[in-house]
């Protein structure tokens, strides 16, 4: 349980260093009713109070109550020596005849223009009950008192839990602005005169369709998969005819030679008439006459003999 309590009581703790800029040593207020318990449930109040707190503390007690453990019956003399080692803090009672009541005087010094604010980051370790009923008022104000021999620290109350709360928010919405910047503004309104843009020409292409204006409208760049770099793909070869030649030889018969189709025993003749030329016709050489004919004799007699 012990272990518990204290880790309950670190985590607390680091609520109200994070929230409300609580420090080491961390600054006690004891009244005179708390130090009287101690010393009957024989406490050694300031070890415990490191112990629970989890770090050096600094104990205090105001002048008033350093008054009512001198007026009190029966009278310790001891538990007054051992509360003058702690640290006096100055509540301005001390001209009045009577002590004020702890009630009174604590909240003054916690709490003096009454504005709600633990200015000073007081904890206040009291056995009063309206004393702690007081501080529950005021956000900041971590409250300790004994319980059967057993040092409580409370845990934190509504009014603390409140204002931890809306300064987590400011917090938060301070981030979110610094986060946007000044571009955010600027941002903004570009988006928005786009958006204008947009909707003008939307505007004027329903009036030119509607007065007949058909003038080149700027085309609106598609996102979508680019083609290939044209540097890099490889140009097509160009075909010689000796090419398209051949290739025309392998086709059908019908489609090369626009011939109709015939009987496969005579596709082969067929082809070889169409592929050869057509042959010369050669002229009719006429006879020469009569000198011509004994000439013609002439040459016969000499090839005879």
């Amino acid at each position: 349980m012990r272990a518990k309590r204290q880790k309950a009581s670190k985590k607390l703790m680091h609520q109200y260093q994070v929230h409300f800029n609580f420090r080491e040593p961390y600054q006690v207020l004891l009244d005179s009713q708390i130090l009287q318990d101690a010393a009957r449930f024989k406490i050694d109040l300031v070890g415990r109070l490191k112990k629970m707190l989890q770090g050096e503390i600094k104990p205090m007690i105001t002048q008033c109550d350093i008054r009512h453990l001198y007026n009190s019956k029966p009278k310790d003399d001891t538990l007054i020596e051992q509360a003058k080692t702690y640290e006096r803090r100055r509540c301005n009672h001390h001209e009045l005849e009577e002590p004020l009541s702890s009630l009174e005087c604590l909240s003054e010094v916690v709490d003096p223009k009454g504005s709600l604010t633990n200015k000073h980051r007081y904890i206040v370790a009291s056995q009063d009950p309206k004393v702690r009923a007081h501080m529950r008022k005021v956000p900041g104000v971590p409250l300790i008192y004994i319980s059967k021999s057993v040092v409580i620290l409370e845990p934190m109350n509504a009014v603390t839990e409140e204002h931890r709360e809306r300064e987590e928010k400011a917090k938060f919405k301070a981030g979110l602005k610094g986060k946007r910047g000044a571009n955010a503004g600027v941002k903004r309104k570009h988006d928005e005169e786009e958006d204008e843009s947009i909707n003008r020409q939307g505007d004027n292409s329903i009036v030119e369709q509607s007065t007949g204006d058909t003038r080149p409208q700027k085309k609106r760049k598609v996102k979508g998969p680019k083609g290939p770099n044209p540097l890099s793909v490889k140009k097509p070869k160009k075909r010689n005819p000796a090419t398209k030649s051949t290739s025309s030889s392998n086709l059908p018969i019908a489609e090369s030679s626009n011939l109709p189709l015939r009987v496969p025993g005579a596709v082969e003749s067929s082809i070889a008439e169409h592929d050869e030329p057509a042959k010369r016709k050669r002229k009719r050489k006429h006879k020469p006459k009569a000198g011509g004919a004994e000439e013609a004799d002439l040459n016969g007699e000499t090839a005879v003999s």
